[in-house]
């Protein structure tokens, strides 16, 4: 029969091999090792880790029992464990100690029974005692618990949704995201969280979360009861010891969306008779003559003026002329089909646009019976009124594309037709805007300047309105009239549009914007870019990426200074031929400025797709602020805009420091105007640039 080992056996000089490949393994372990004899509970073996644990040394545990060993406290924790691993269970005990210092020592006890034959019969001869120090373990397990439990209660506390995923399938999600979407957690956990979202919004979200983005972005979400709900999301990732997770917080932006249609609504509306205005007709004049070019198709434009309407404000007061108004407003809503357009211009002028006529007479007829309905009798204040109206009308194609054309022409002819005789309809002739004889003499003028260098530039500011430094310069065309003097653009682009001399115009102003910077970043001043202006009919009809490659060269201008500003009509105009040019532009360094932004007529779907760098808020927006409230809508939605698409906003007409700051404040990041510098001429400009501190140069 086989006896348990004594612990002169186990370190008598016989086993003194044996004894030393077995204390190199024991001290090998990263754990604390011992055994012990099952008659008396005494050492037989220690580590050196096990002795510093009890805090002898190694050499004295031989033969030491285990209570001599082993600390009362400690010992009376593991007690029952030891008595049912000597009955020949596997025990495994975790029990706390108290430190001198008042910390908190975990240990971990495993007692594994050492079997032998005894008389023929297994029994258990001893006891390997294995303990590990679990303290750090523990702490962190419980300092992960503190976590999560932070977490679940900010979760629950915050009214942003929060929803965890792997792989799109849902691990968990927060009250707010519950209450958002109307399921409760059982109807969505396990569900893929793509179920959830809007079809158009599918793609783009499994894009955002396969490549582990984590910018916010919008999409919509499908509510429990059908309806759709606009959130913005925002996915972040979670590295996890079982794989990755996301989460996405999201936010519903019901009422946000709500307040951008109602600002949206203020802007294109006028507030008396809620006919679209005059910017909302503009953008729907381009819309139309961009679909209407597509489709070979003709449309007019009649101009309407209610004749002495001044007679009713003199003699019955501005509430009975408002009233007024709102009449007419509603008897032209009445008398137009449901696809025609009708806004109110301005005053007692509304305009009508009626699309897809078959023939030039059906303007005519449309005038005449919407005339005819103005002209019957109706009583404001108790007073019977009965007044016509005037009205012009221009053609598309006949009378050109573009909005302003369509617009100018028509009031041209309801000029000639009030001269002519009141409440009656009246087509555009070209006679009707100024004398052939006086038309030719000044493009012949014209024709001069361009040839023999009448232009002139000057050069407008624009600064960050945060810090006042200096980011650029836009350039401005002037005509040396020999007659008028100095004239601003508004004065002969049109003529030069008319006359074909808008090319060479533009060639020239390209030329010499790109020719001044060069020169002053030569001289050491601050090397801003320069803006210049291109208009529909150059960026569709002229080479610009090849002319601006050459004037670059010749020059020696680098592109990152130069930037060109186009409207947002011209976007819309020949999509495909802007998109492509745009591109090339981008390629070639050279940014791209939407410029008079919510002047005209612009799709956000298009938008997004176009290379674009800045947006510029039209002066029109900024000139009545900070009183106009209505404005201030329209700015927020603007520069909150530009923010989405990661463009930078810019504000022209600032005039006064309280416009500067509500700027600043709404994060408009640019601007300029008479409020920060005038434009200036080159020498004037070069001087101005000489007197900038420190701080205005980049």
């Amino acid at each position: 029969m086989s006896q348990p080992p004594s612990a002169s056996e186990l370190t008598g000089t016989g086993a003194h091999a044996c004894d030393t490949l077995l204390s190199l393994v024991a001290d090998t372990v990263p754990v604390m090792l011992a055994y012990y004899d099952a008659r008396q509970l005494r050492c037989g073996f220690a580590n050196q880790r096990f002795a510093d644990f009890v805090g002898r040394p190694l050499d004295s545990l031989a033969g030491s029992s285990a209570q001599e060993v082993i600390d009362a406290e400690t010992w009376q924790q593991i007690q029952p464990s030891v008595q049912r691993a000597l009955n020949g269970e596997g025990m495994q005990h975790v029990c706390q100690r108290q430190q001198a210092d008042g910390t908190t020592r975990v240990l971990e006890f495993s007692l594994q029974p050492h079997r032998d034959l005894i008389h023929g019969q297994q029994a258990v001869v001893g006891l390997m005692v294995l303990v590990n120090d679990i303290s750090r373990h523990r702490q962190a397990e419980h300092a992960l618990r503190q976590s999560e439990e932070r977490m679940r209660r900010f979760a629950e506390a915050t009214e942003e949704g929060l929803v965890f995923h792997r792989d799109g399938c849902i691990l968990d999600a927060n009250g707010a995201a519950l209450r958002i979407t109307g399921y409760t957690l059982a109807e969505v956990l396990g569900r893929s969280i793509f179920e959830f979202i809007l079809p158009e919004f599918r793609a783009v979200s499994m894009e955002y979360t396969r490549r582990a983005r984590e910018h916010p972005y919008e999409l919509a979400l499908r509510h429990k009861n059908g309806r759709a709900i606009p959130i913005e999301a925002v996915g972040k990732t979670l590295p996890q010891a079982d794989g990755a997770q996301r989460v996405v917080i999201m936010r519903d932006i019901t009422a946000r969306r709500e307040e951008q249609e109602h600002a949206r609504y203020l802007a294109q509306h006028d507030t008396l008779t809620q006919l679209p205005n005059r910017r909302f007709l503009m953008r729907q004049l381009a819309r139309a003559a961009v679909e209407a070019e597509q489709r070979q198709a003709r449309m007019a434009l009649l101009f309407f003026d209610v004749d002495h309407f001044k007679t009713v404000n003199d003699s019955l007061g501005h509430e009975a002329g408002d009233r007024l108004l709102c009449e007419m407003a509603r008897r032209l809503q009445e008398g137009v089909g449901a696809h025609d357009f009708i806004a109110r211009a301005g005053g007692d002028q509304f305009v009508v646009l009626l699309q897809d006529l078959r023939y030039r007479g059906a303007a005519a007829d449309m005038a005449d019976a919407l005339i005819r309905r103005i002209s019957a009798a109706h009583e404001i204040g108790g007073t019977q009124l009965s007044l016509s109206a005037t009205v012009g009308i221009s053609m598309l194609p006949e009378d050109g594309y573009s909005p302003d054309e369509l617009l100018r022409h028509a009031a041209a002819a309801m000029q000639y037709a009030k001269e002519g005789g009141r409440g009656t309809h009246l087509f555009y002739a070209p006679y009707m805007l100024g004398q052939p004889a006086e038309a030719l003499q000044q493009e012949h003028l014209l024709r001069e300047a361009v040839l023999q260098d009448a232009l002139r530039l000057h050069y407008q500011p624009q600064i960050q309105l945060a810090t006042g430094r200096l980011t650029g310069f836009e350039a401005l065309v002037r005509w040396q009239h020999p007659e008028r003097g100095l004239l601003g653009p508004d004065e002969f682009i049109p003529l030069a549009e008319s006359r074909g001399l808008v090319t060479p115009i533009g060639r020239w102003v390209l030329r010499e914007a790109c020719r001044q910077i060069k020169a002053w970043h030569d001289e050491g001043l601050p090397r801003v870019p320069v803006a210049v202006n291109v208009s529909a009919m150059e960026f569709r009809q002229r080479d610009i990426v090849s002319e601006i490659k050459q004037v670059l060269a010749q020059t020696g201008l680098a592109p990152e200074y130069l930037e060109i500003e186009i409207t947002e009509t011209t976007l819309m105009q020949h999509a495909e031929h802007s998109r492509t040019t745009l591109q090339e532009l981008q390629a070639l360094g050279v940014a791209v400025t939407v410029d008079d932004f919510g002047t005209g007529y612009s799709s956000l779907a298009y938008l997004k797709r176009y290379p674009l760098d800045k947006i510029k808020v039209d002066r029109s927006f900024v000139i009545d602020t900070p009183n106009d409230g209505e404005d201030v809508a329209i700015i927020t939605a603007i520069v909150q805009l530009a923010q989405s698409l990661q463009l930078q906003s810019v504000a022209e007409g600032v005039e006064t420091a309280e416009q500067r700051r509500l700027l600043q404040g709404l994060g408009c990041e640019l601007g300029q105007g008479f409020g920060i510098a005038a434009p200036m001429d080159a020498q004037a400009a070069h001087a101005w640039l000489q007197t900038l501190p420190t701080m205005t140069k980049p």
